[in-house]
């Protein structure tokens, strides 16, 4: 048995009673990393021995009959884009790769204080800007299960790294799916928590602006429905540092699931929508109603989604873009700022007050449907660097991703299952809830979510 495949609820459970030490937890992660990480490039930056001197604490607090926390010992890996105290916040940049974090963001300081120990931090594309994962400063990252496709992104480097066990759980962000579409890419879970859910700040960069804060969130990637539970329990515990943060009150709901095989239209691809078909069955199996409503408007939210964006990156992130020169980066952002006319004040105020509508008409939708079965994209997992082939290539991934693009821009929580695979490609589906649901989304995932075995390439 090696310890770094087993899933972290596992891993907790074993360390807890003593029958493995976080030390040996560690050590065996650590040697995998060493042996696959290599040839997949998911984390690009270590720190070995503070990783053992953490799970040697633990495992004296262990020893003392103290509480270890939810994740006693479990090896995670965190995204290069949050400040870890020591380390530069790179983001996937050359300009940033002498910004030093002085101290952990909360995800960060979260995981610490649930009893994580973290083993690596995890690649990006420059500015978290891809569905793929590319940048000048760190390099590209593989995907361990189907070398010839994306890893995804921005989260790229966690979902390799979770998909091939250099960690139990891999910390994401997601603004635009870059949490849903790596898991959805390297065939595990990934959970995108709603608004104020997970507390989030960088010192290193100080206060977003209003998209950034609105819009982008930091959730669990991992193998097992069991480890995301466990994952947003520690991530999600208050930091006086986000005025956004508040807690989950969950209350009873009904059963009943909304299945949308091609929302406003999509061109879903016939296979992603016997998943979606074959989920809804296994729903309706355990006892939940299943129906066709009409849903509230997808592309319209994707396209205020896209305008907040780029308001975002009109004050200074053109001219950060331009510093960089990373040519993935470049070409994304030229492709993006064709999706919507140049933001004027006025544009900008109008897409926060079609935002309140919008979030109106999907918060009654929930109240009828608690839940929504939807693609995670409309195409199965793109070629690795598709996107940058041509302004073709990208008009077509923006349009397939428009599942992910438009819920961030109401605050909601939204997972990815990974249901199966075929020869060349994983299959998935998305679930989206209310505002605050991540326990609906959870409580589906224990229903849907098969438990994935870590990938050797």
């Amino acid at each position: 048995m090696d310890p770094a495949t087993l899933t972290a609820a596992a891993l907790a459970a074993m360390i807890r009673a003593r029958q493995l030490s976080a030390e040996e937890a560690t050590r065996a992660t650590l040697a995998r990393i060493d042996r696959l990480n290599p040839g997949l490039n998911a984390i690009v930056q270590r720190r070995d021995e503070d990783a053992l001197s953490e799970a040697r604490a633990l495992d004296t607090r262990i020893a003392k009959g103290e509480d270890p926390g939810p994740l006693a010992g479990v090896p995670v890996t965190v995204k290069v884009n949050i400040d870890q105290a020591g380390f530069a916040t790179t983001n996937g940049l050359r300009i940033q790769q002498d910004l030093i974090a002085q101290e952990d963001s909360p995800p960060v300081a979260n995981l610490r204080r649930a009893g994580a120990v973290i083993v690596g931090r995890t690649n990006t594309p420059a500015f978290s800007l891809r569905w793929f994962t590319r940048n000048s400063l760190h390099g590209s990252t593989k995907n361990p299960a189907f070398p010839a496709l994306t890893p995804g992104g921005s989260s790229g480097g966690a979902a390799s790294a979770t998909a091939a066990g250099l960690g139990a759980i891999g910390h994401g962000t997601d603004i635009a799916g870059s949490i849903r579409y790596p898991a959805y890419a390297c065939g595990i879970h990934g959970l995108r928590p709603g608004l104020g859910r997970v507390p989030a700040f960088n010192a290193t960069a100080g206060d977003r602006l209003i998209g950034g804060q609105l819009m982008a969130v930091s959730g669990p990637l991992a193998r097992s429905a069991a480890d995301l539970r466990l994952g947003l329990t520690a991530l999600s515990q208050p930091d006086k540092r986000d005025p956004w943060w508040t807690p989950a009150i969950p209350t009873p709901y009904a059963k009943r699931a909304a299945l949308a095989l091609t929302p406003d239209g999509l061109d879903t691809d016939p296979a992603i929508q016997d998943a979606l078909t074959a989920a809804a069955r296994s729903l309706e199996a355990a006892g939940w109603e299943i129906g066709t409503p009409a849903l509230p408007p997808f592309r319209e939210a994707m396209e205020l989604q896209l305008t907040l964006w780029l308001s975002e990156f009109g004050l200074g992130g053109a001219d950060a873009v331009a510093r960089e020169a990373d040519p993935d980066a470049s070409f994304v952002h030229r492709e993006l700022t064709k999706l919507a006319p140049a933001p004027t004040l006025e544009s900008f105020m109008r897409a926060l007050q079609s935002r309140a509508r919008l979030a109106r008409l999907w918060r009654g939708f929930f109240a009828d449907w608690p839940v929504l079965l939807t693609p995670v994209s409309a195409r199965l997992p793109f070629l690795d660097h598709y996107d940058t082939t041509s302004p073709q290539a990208f008009a077509e991934v923006i349009e397939a991703q428009m599942p992910q693009i438009a819920p961030p821009f109401m605050g909601l929580p939204g997972l990815t299952v990974t249901t199966g695979r075929i020869q060349t490609h994983p299959i998935g589906i998305q679930l989206l809830a209310d505002r605050g649901r991540e326990d609906i989304l959870l409580d589906l995932a224990d229903l849907l979510a098969p438990e994935i075995l870590a990938v050797t390439p």
